[in-house]
């Protein structure tokens, strides 16, 4: 009898994870490496959220709360969605977990059944297609590549709906292209929706606060109040408020799911950090302004890396509308070698030997269900990227 699970061959480790730590190991030897791999601010939490988890530490809040969050906190997402997305949600409709990652997990734990399908547009997060393995359901990848702005189309959507899909996994911003939906575009997404009663939308909308150039962000059942009482809106406070080893993820949803979901989390890591919780209740009913300031620093690296990146020979960086990652095509790589005499093969080959020859650690396209291409987390200081930039150019110049 086999001693480890047969739901454990399903799924892979993270490559993101893996090549930071690839990036950590090569550093921690000696090696000069730039790490553009996590995605993770490279800004420390702001000084408000800080003393309010030193203020719960003195006032003793260190104790367990309740399974999926503390009134307080609750209260004040309830007031986010309706401030910030026009959403209007009670506090029986708020969970919330361990990271972003744990709600949309505990979402198909408590949903999914053998035969169940989840449309995930590609590319996608690492993380979606394995968790909905591990849930049990079956993913569905939807190619959603450049020339339609890395976004899934109307009638892309429509063709992918079976029977069997339970769930549409939405993301926008998007982690890895930082491709955002436009109201017209999410709209089109919705009307497809909206005839097929049976598909529930889980919006993950991490990057929200992360767009550029006045774009105006929306989200699923903000666009269409027929897809309310069907829509989980998934977000935290990791990515725009610079929390991300905090560990607090949010959603609002219909009470029926946000009590399953409380049943999982009961059941594996009970509630999320109390100390974590009070930061995340100050974050969100603080201060917002550094939130602007933030922004334009990132938007201003964007401009920085997609322009020095369209300079390099044989790649193409599309300009993104969020996020802080970049997702260009390498087509005019494939098939040449590099100056190290490595064949680049793939895209996977592509970062290996950018890694090995120029120590810039980024993650290969095929990871992300889409290739060939990689994508850099611009989240880091403006000359770390202007020099890991400068050795992407100098690597692929002497591709022959």
């Amino acid at each position: 009898m086999a001693f480890l699970s047969d739901t454990l061959a399903r799924v892979k480790p993270s490559q993101t994870i893996a090549v930071t730590n690839k990036a950590r190991e090569l550093a921690a030897a000696g090696r000069d490496v730039i790490g553009l791999g996590a995605g993770e601010p490279d800004f420390d939490t702001p000084d408000n959220i800080k003393a309010a988890a030193k203020c719960a530490i003195d006032a003793g809040r260190t104790k367990y709360t309740a399974v999926d969050g503390i009134p307080e906190l609750k209260r004040a997402i309830c007031e986010k969605f309706e401030r910030e997305n026009g959403l209007k949600y009670t506090p029986a409709q708020v969970t919330v977990g361990t990271g972003g990652k744990q709600i949309l997990y505990n979402a198909l734990v408590a949903t999914l059944n053998p035969g169940d399908e989840v449309i995930i547009p590609a590319p996608y997060w690492v993380s979606y297609p394995d968790m909905v393995l591990l849930a049990g359901g079956t993913p569905v990848s939807v190619a959603a590549g450049m020339e339609t702005g890395f976004k899934l189309t109307p009638e892309q959507l429509e063709a992918a709906i079976t029977p069997r899909t339970k769930w549409f996994i939405f993301n926008s911003p998007s982690n890895p292209t930082g491709a955002a939906y436009t109201r017209a575009e999410l709209a089109a997404l919705c009307e497809v929706l909206m005839r097929h009663p049976q598909v529930w939308i889980m919006s993950d909308d991490m990057y929200e606060h992360l767009v550029f150039d006045d774009f105006d962000f929306t989200t699923p059942a903000q666009i269409e109040p027929g897809l309310y009482d069907r829509t989980l809106t998934c977000n935290g406070v990791s990515k725009a408020y610079c929390m991300t080893g905090w560990r607090i993820g949010y959603a609002a949803g219909p009470v029926e799911l946000i009590r399953a979901m409380g049943t999982i989390q009961s059941q594996s890591t009970s509630n999320p950090c109390s100390i974590a919780q009070y930061a995340a209740l100050e974050a969100l009913s603080g201060p917002q302004e550094f939130l602007a300031t933030n922004r334009e620093a990132f938007q201003g690296r964007r401009d920085l890396v997609v322009s020095m990146l369209n300079e390099a020979k044989g790649v193409t960086c599309p300009n993104p509308e969020g996020a802080f990652y970049v997702y260009p095509d390498i087509s005019g790589c494939i098939g040449k070698t590099s100056a190290g005499g490595a064949k680049i093969t793939d895209d996977e080959a592509f970062a290996s030997a950018l890694l090995e020859e120029t120590g810039v650690a980024v993650v290969f396209g095929a990871a992300f269900g889409l290739s060939p291409n990689f994508r850099i987390s611009y989240a880091t200081a403006d000359e770390v990227l202007r020099e890991a930039c400068a050795r992407i150019q100098a690597f692929c110049a002497g591709l022959s």
